[in-house]
């Protein structure tokens, strides 16, 4: 959202998009920036962004079976997680994956979240 919107660290986003990882987004996470941007009536922005992703070789999106829904919610509970952060944070537990991301409410899960600059530091390193 940082970059489909031009929010504050929309510089830092970018280019992290930029460089060359493979990245897995949730089915939850895609709805969510539909709704968004369709409630803002961003249309021709949301239409470039799907097609941006259902073209993308480089960024697969994944999701959870309905009889996780449990597990998400007994997640949601013990970590005192919003619904839609306990869900990104089930699928990065099942798959092995790190989560990037702004939001600080993965503060309170034992891998946290790394934000894009770590990410790009990390991989500039090697």
């Amino acid at each position: 959202m940082q970059v489909l919107l031009k929010r504050e660290k929309f510089n830092q986003s970018s280019d992290f998009l930029k460089g060359n990882y493979e990245l897995l987004i949730t089915d939850f996470s895609l709805f969510s920036i539909c709704i968004l941007l369709s409630k803002l009536k961003e249309f021709n922005l949301l239409d470039s962004f799907i097609s941006d992703i259902l073209s993308s070789d480089f960024i697969t999106i994944i999701g959870i079976e309905p009889s996780e829904i449990k597990e998400i919610i007994d997640i949601e509970k013990k970590i005192n997680l919003d619904f839609d952060d306990a869900y990104q944070y089930f699928i990065a537990i099942k798959k092995n994956l790190v989560i990037v991301s702004y939001d600080k409410d993965f503060e309170k899960i034992p891998e946290g979240a790394k934000t894009p600059e770590e990410i790009i530091k990390v991989v500039n390193k090697k």
